[in-house]
């Protein structure tokens, strides 16, 4: 996870995105254990009742389940259901703006395409 704490939003909302990103981007599988309050707290400078209101947050969208005694773990279907509604969000938040600006700088789908790809290669060195 990140370090930095940006001011756009709570602390614990960031939180839960960063805990969102690692499982979208597969460094939390299911079934895996979530780092300790305590740990994050201590790692990331920041109060224990924020991390636990991040994870609680996490637990109350039905992404991760308290087992007693043990901790947070991510649940079965997490990524699945997160992947239904972040692309939702996405299409109905960000795209509308992304899509207006390709057509304002007249970008053809070709060129996209070619930029990503580079983007890629440029990612994997």
């Amino acid at each position: 996870m990140d370090r930095e704490w940006n001011d756009s939003q709570p602390i614990y909302r960031q939180l839960r995105d960063r805990v969102v990103a690692m499982i979208l981007d597969g460094v939390l599988n299911e079934g895996d254990p979530l780092p300790s309050v305590r740990n994050v707290a201590a790692e990331y400078r920041v109060n224990p009742l924020t991390v636990m209101k991040g994870y609680q947050q996490l637990a109350d969208e039905q992404l991760v389940e308290k087992r007693r005694g043990l901790g947070l773990f991510v649940n079965a279907d997490a990524r699945r259901l997160l992947l239904q509604g972040e692309r939702q969000k996405f299409l109905t938040e960000q795209w509308p703006e992304i899509a207006a600006t390709i057509e304002r700088l007249g970008l053809t789908p070709k060129e996209l395409l070619a930029a990503a790809a580079s983007a890629k290669t440029d990612g994997e060195r």
